[in-house]
């Protein structure tokens, strides 16, 4: 799986894992609440989103689509609720190929990161205006900086850029990087890799991005590797000129859960909130879990266990409201095997959980690998696969 990418992961899943059956019909409390926003046609308008949405101040939503678009190899795309707008095809060459993580705005303007792609072939960091004009800030060369992003990123006060690669550094095992905003317009960014994942016990191939706490230290998940090779929880504090990295917790595919692919996501008393794709040894449909600080160090505790078995659970980062609710999406749990929606609420020491949303598999779309956002009181996120075309949908759930 290390050189594989999610797109290829989910194609697989259709036949090895995910063996569904599409349901005839929805509940009618679903389909009160759930509707199909947009269907990606895989055409121009672009298809198979691996990735959710980001808002901005008045609720228009952007994204990226991993495919279609005039030259096939993905879109950045605009969506204001009731129509989509491609700002950006990929033309698949210095440009970049293949965006898998979620954008952030800065400056007015989006980020991210394509897979492939850029001088060498093995992925960019970009920006596009909303008004559509794209720059590559970095390409990667495959080797000690890093090869292969598929997360989105992060960024500091002074608008520097922090972000993952899957694979490149001193082990082949991905790194975590930094690129420094130009001070003058017309200078180039210029990267520094962090840390390089080295051999197990540490951690390898990190699918998620880095999360800041207030102190400046950076936090993430790699997907596999650590002493039982199902992936880690990691801390960098600088450290003079480097960065220190202590492991705070490694998977064991037991309860704990297994192979996160999500990032962490802090509430507003500092703890982490995250996401494992799978548990109990491949028994279950992934975890969610939470990290709170303890003196010196810092708690692992299970939040809840997900139906489901293998790889089906919880892709990206899960979505905290301001009661610290969580919202997710899963790949291919639910009864139809096909994905699902769902919140937990905290209820004394507790955690309850509903599932807003079961897919079919059909014309409502197939396998999330959905962040959720939240744009004039509704949920939305998106499908890798099915539609109307087969190629992914926009989704709405009235909240």
């Amino acid at each position: 799986m290390k050189t594989q990418s999610i797109s290829t992961i989910g194609r697989l899943m259709l036949t090895l894992v995910c063996s569904f059956t599409i349901a005839a019909t929805v509940s009618a409390a679903h389909a009160q609440t759930f509707s199909v926003a947009y269907s990606f046609t895989g055409s121009a308008d672009g298809g198979n989103p691996l990735n959710g949405l980001v808002t901005d101040s008045y609720g228009n939503m952007y994204g990226t689509a991993t495919a279609g678009g005039t030259s096939n190899n993905g879109v950045v795309l605009k969506f204001t609720g009731s129509g989509e707008t491609v700002l950006y095809n990929f033309a698949g060459g210095s440009d970049g190929a293949s965006p898998q993580g979620v954008l952030i705005f800065d400056l007015g303007d989006l980020f991210g990161t394509t897979y492939y792609g850029g001088t060498s072939g093995n992925g960019t960091v970009f920006g596009v205006t909303t008004a559509g004009k794209e720059e590559v800030i970095y390409s990667f060369a495959g080797g000690s900086d890093g090869a292969n992003p598929q997360a989105g990123l992060a960024k500091d006060s002074a608008g520097n850029l922090y972000g993952t690669t899957r694979d490149g550094g001193a082990a082949n095992n991905g790194v975590v990087f930094k690129l420094t905003r130009p001070k003058k317009s017309g200078q180039p960014w210029i990267e520094q890799v962090l840390y390089s994942f080295g051999a197990a016990p540490d951690g390898a191939t990190p699918v998620a991005g880095v999360t800041f706490d207030k102190a400046g230290n950076l936090y993430g998940t790699t997907s596999v590797g650590g002493t039982y090779g199902y992936g880690t929880i990691f801390e960098l504090s600088p450290s003079g000129s480097t960065w220190k990295e202590t492991i705070l917790h490694e998977f064991e595919n037991g309860t704990d859960g297994g192979v996160p692919y999500a990032g962490l996501v802090a509430d507003k008393a500092g703890n982490f909130f995250g996401a494992a794709t799978e548990g109990d040894g491949g028994s279950a449909g992934g975890t969610v879990f939470e990290l709170t600080p303890s003196g010196s160090g810092w708690n692992f505790s299970l939040v809840y266990t997900l139906t489901g078995w293998n790889i089906s659970g919880t892709f990206r980062d899960v979505l905290l409201d301001s009661k610290d609710d969580i919202y997710a999406t899963t790949h291919c749990d639910g009864a139809n095997s096909a994905g699902t929606v769902y919140e937990l609420t905290a209820d004394k020491g507790n955690w309850d959980y509903t599932e807003l949303y079961t897919f079919t598999g059909g014309s409502d779309g197939l396998y999330s690998f959905s962040n959720l956002v939240v744009s004039h009181g509704a949920l939305y996120g998106t499908t890798n696969l099915g539609g109307a075309y087969g190629y992914g949908v926009i989704f709405k759930i009235a909240k």
